[in-house]
């Protein structure tokens, strides 16, 4: 833009200089493309006009071209769904084409860690996956169950399978362990068999190694409690075994594991021996104290000797898993280990396998407690019921090892279900033999109801209701001489069920107490605990 003068006055003085000049008119021009001249002033005008509508709009706006006609009729008013059930969402998915698979099932690779009695196979397997999940302890024998972990590797999941030592001449426990780790070497995808450098190689590392010799899948030999540099000469023995090159690994430190993965990882085959079940069935903790069954439980379930029995208390230290098929749905039942008398002052692998309990326990969605029928029932039981009351759990009880019962223990045990399990009258009771398989059908059902309450949801409008009959037919008692009203109630969540009432006053714990009684009475929630939580209304202060 440039400025040009409208007269031809000299306005310069001898320098050639302008003057100021009061009288000059300055007008302020565009230069335009073909070398003239455009006047600033009005170049870009915007004539505005005031739509049919309101507002301001162009003077080219042309109403017609925006006239649209609706039926308010064909538009109801919102909805969404906040009044709707489980079976109103599903319709919704239903129709809408969305189908959810009951179960995920994805192909994942499976590598077996093998070898004989400490040799730092469980530590190894933690290395794997990243957490220490497996139980470890400086004396042999704690891993007795092929436990399954799932872990990942370069963007590839896969199951890591940890399993107890392997010996050819054992019997008794030790055998069943053994052939636990034979299942393992059979179903597997890759094969890590584990030696330890400081012994060096014994005769079990001998025999295991010719049996692998044969394996049909990948043998990757692993040699751990390698420290430093110095035992290369060490490793050097390890190639009499004739499985190839052994891998130089200190699991406790963590010096090559990764380099072993790598290798896991080459090998794995495309298309892995069998797909696996990863996500969708329901857990089921089976819990309570040690030696009452619940291994044989699993094993009568599954149909297999999935899980280590033997009659001496705490075989089981990691929890176990399997899935079952029973009559109606498919189940994952979890193995727990049996939780002692004082946990706080026990020791070694059982204070862990205790805490892998509790965890199971707080992963699981219901809880089967075994008690031993033919025993009285003991303090350590109470524990055990108290825990999982208070991790609100879906919870069935089985009196197991019912064929050992007569008729005097059997008015004893009638005795004391009244005196120490009256706190829990909403529980199924199932007398069941995980020996002989007696009334294990009656399971099921007693698992299905009481996760059909945990998933329950009242409305507001039924809870009001029922809160008000239960109020007229029973007040709350008095506090500091005032009547606490309650306002209203509403279910806060499920699983476990959590009702809330507003409040003026706390309600004790006997009212509420009764509240959740009457409250079962009138919806039911059977085999899930009920929580009750008060929520009193502040005062508002006077100004």
């Amino acid at each position: 833009m440039s400025t040009s003068n409208t007269d031809n006055t000299d306005n310069t003085d001898q320098s050639g200089n302008n003057r100021p000049d009061d009288e000059q008119d300055t007008q302020f021009v565009y230069h335009t493309p073909g070398g003239g001249e455009m006047a600033a002033e009005g170049a870009f005008a915007d004539e505005d006009e005031l739509a049919p509508a309101g507002g301001w709009a162009p003077a080219d706006f042309d109403a017609d071209d925006f006239h649209f006609e609706f039926d308010e009729d064909e538009f109801s008013a919102p909805d969404f769904g906040d009044d709707f059930d489980d079976e109103d969402w599903e319709e919704v998915e239903r129709s809408l084409g969305i189908v959810r698979p009951e179960h995920i099932e994805e192909a994942l690779p499976t590598v077996a860690i093998v070898g004989r009695p400490n040799v730092g196979k469980s530590t190894l397997v933690n290395r794997f996956i990243g957490r220490r999940e497996a139980v470890v302890e400086d004396f042999p024998g704690v891993t007795r169950d092929r436990i399954s972990y799932l872990a990942d590797w370069n963007g590839r999941r896969f199951w890591v399978q940890d399993t107890g030592g392997w010996d050819p001449n054992v019997k008794g426990i030790h055998a069943a362990i053994a052939h636990q780790a034979e299942v393992a070497m059979e179903t597997a995808d890759v094969i890590v068999f584990v030696v330890d450098t400081k012994v060096g190689i014994t005769e079990t590392d001998s025999v295991m190694a010719s049996r692998l010799q044969r394996s049909q899948v990948p043998v990757i030999l692993v040699a751990n409690k390698f420290d430093s540099d110095s035992q290369y000469a060490d490793m050097a023995e390890f190639y009499a075994l004739g499985l190839g090159d052994p891998w130089p690994v200190s699991a406790q430190h963590g010096r090559g594991g990764a380099d072993v993965l790598d290798e896991v990882h080459a090998k794995f085959p495309e298309v892995p021996r069998q797909s696996s079940i990863v996500e969708g069935p329901r857990r089921v903790a089976l819990v309570g104290k040690p030696n009452v069954g619940k291994s044989s439980l699993l094993n009568k379930f599954a149909r297999e000797e999935r899980s280590v029995v033997d009659n001496v208390a705490g075989t089981t230290v990691d929890p176990v898993d399997s899935l079952v098929q029973l009559d109606e749905k498919l189940w994952k039942f979890i193995d727990t280990a049996g939780l002692r008398k004082k946990v706080k002052n026990a020791t070694g692998h059982e204070y862990y396998a205790s805490l892998r309990t509790r965890g199971v326990i707080d992963a699981a969605e219901v809880c089967v407690l075994l008690i031993d029928a033919s025993e009285p029932v003991t303090e350590q039981d109470q524990r055990v019921l108290a825990m999982i009351l208070e991790s609100g759990k879906a919870l069935v009880i089985a009196f197991n090892k019912w064929d050992l019962m007569d008729d005097e223990r059997r008015w004893e045990l009638d005795r004391e279900l009244d005196q120490q399990l009256a706190h829990v009258p909403w529980v199924s009771r199932v007398n069941i033999s995980a020996k002989t398989g007696r009334a294990l059908q009656k399971l099921e059902p007693a698992m299905l109801e009481a996760l059909e309450s945990w998933d329950k949801r009242i409305s507001t409008g039924q809870l009001n209701n029922w809160l008000r009959e239960a109020i007229a037919a029973n007040p709350p008692p008095m506090k500091n001489n005032r009547l606490p009203r309650v306002l209203f109630a509403t279910q806060a969540s499920t699983r476990p069920p959590v009702i809330v009432l507003f409040t003026t006053g706390f309600l004790d714990a006997g009212y509420r107490r009764y509240l959740e009684r009457k409250f079962r009475e009138a919806f039911g929630f059977h085999g899930s605990p009920v929580r009750v939580a008060v929520r009193v209304r502040e005062r508002r202060q006077r100004k």
